[in-house]
């Protein structure tokens, strides 16, 4: 094939359409809602580039490796644009149509996107993911089309959830539960912080398979810390061995297509010391406290002020390392993230029905201090007309996760 006969995209539906996270409608409600937004805000297309927007319009959950990605939306089309490296999988996985662009020259992703918006007066962008780089290519390839970045709009779409992401969301908390009690069967002294941690991870993803057989099973992770360990959230795991008196964090995270849902936990390996039981207990009435500020019309910053009011009354405020909880949706460690919905002193986003965010307060101190390491716990609510239901069931507190020696 010489270089002229080899095409810059194509189109190959390889196999059948697969089974799809959500229904047909649920697909078709988020696009007219991203169609009258695209309307209101008088442009001609929508180009998604990121992970959770993609995956969220279309249901595809794409794989990089160091090469772009996309979904347009027109007023009559949603069109992933995918490597051919991926071949037909985009395809099956896909809501709407998908277009496949070759590495035999260079920018071939962008002579895909020019076939399917080639007259397009103004783009909506993802302002937070294009890069320069990626702008000056637009430019370049799209001619004198304006881009106007929609990021803020678009994660305001997401921020509400429908029946059908609640059921999964829930879904995914039964199945971090299941991963927490497959961790705390598997801690003792001189157990390795990795070998709980697949015991974690494979009973989540064997949940996954048998609840949800028609997914992708990819992703789900679980940090387990001990020890020092425990004083930042997000610690990978180590091959530290767990010994007696260690103060413990139990994190179980599975990711059923592109939703993440968590469980967090403090565990004592016997009975921890007068010091750490208090500061345990102190975080955990906070924890309950703002289980209870969770509700519609409730300010994200106001539900912060009354935390801190409650620990700074403690002289523990200094001690708290992070916001009291954040949005729950199409999101992971590695991509997506609602801004807009996270409990922290700078947001006054107000809590609506159909929005879903966690409460994990977190202490930690250092080492060296009474009551040294990292506590936190963590719970998954869905706001409705009336409160809020806690879909996480796994306990906490002294009463239920000291581990005998």
């Amino acid at each position: 094939m010489s270089q002229s006969q080899r095409p810059a995209f194509f189109e190959l539906q390889n196999g059948s359409k697969a089974r799809l996270p959500f229904s047909d409608a649920e697909y078709e409600s988020r696009l007219a809602a991203l169609r009258a937004l695209m309307v209101d805000s008088e442009v001609d297309a929508m180009l998604l580039t990121s992970m959770h927007n993609i995956a969220y319009y279309s249901g595809f959950l794409y794989c990089s490796f160091g090469r772009p990605y996309a979904c347009v939306v027109t007023a009559d089309r949603c069109v992933t644009v995918s490597a051919n490296i991926d071949l037909g999988q985009p395809w099956r996985r896909c809501y709407g149509d998908n277009l496949i662009y070759t590495d035999w020259q260079r920018n071939n992703y962008w002579r895909a996107l020019a076939s399917i918006i080639p007259r397009a007066r103004r783009v909506g962008i993802e302002g937070d993911h294009m890069t320069l780089a990626t702008r000056a290519l637009m430019v370049d390839f799209l001619g004198a089309a304006e881009a106007q970045d929609l990021n803020r709009e678009v994660m305001g779409l997401r921020m509400i959830k429908s029946d059908e992401e609640i059921e999964l969301i829930k879904g995914g908390a039964r199945t971090a539960d299941i991963g927490g009690a497959a961790i705390r069967d598997a801690i003792r002294v001189g157990a390795r912080e990795i070998d709980i941690a697949m015991a974690g991870r494979d009973a989540m993803e064997l949940e996954i398979a048998r609840a949800y057989p028609d997914s992708e099973i990819r992703d789900s992770w679980v940090w387990f810390q001990s020890g020092i360990n425990t004083d930042g959230a997000h610690n990978p795991v180590t091959t530290r061995a767990l010994e007696a008196g260690d103060i413990l964090s139990l994190n179980t995270f599975p990711m059923i297509s592109g939703y993440y849902t968590a469980l967090e936990r403090t565990l004592f390996i016997g009975e921890p010391d007068a010091a750490s039981l208090k500061i345990w207990q102190a975080n955990v009435g906070a924890h309950e406290l703002g289980l209870s500020l969770i509700k519609p019309g409730a300010t994200c910053s106001g539900i912060c002020a009354e935390l801190n009011r409650y620990f700074a009354d403690l002289d523990l405020l200094q001690y708290r390392t992070f916001g009291y909880g954040h949005s729950f949706g199409v999101l992971s460690h590695y991509y997506g993230r609602e801004a807009g919905l996270e409990l922290r002193e700078d947001i006054d986003t107000v809590l609506a029905p159909g929005m879903v965010v966690s409460m994990e307060p977190m202490l930690t101190i250092p080492l060296g201090m009474p009551g040294a390491g990292g506590y936190r716990e963590h719970d998954i609510l869905v706001v409705g007309e009336a409160g809020a239901e806690n879909i996480t069931g796994f306990p906490y507190g002294p009463g239920h996760n000291i581990i005998a020696v």
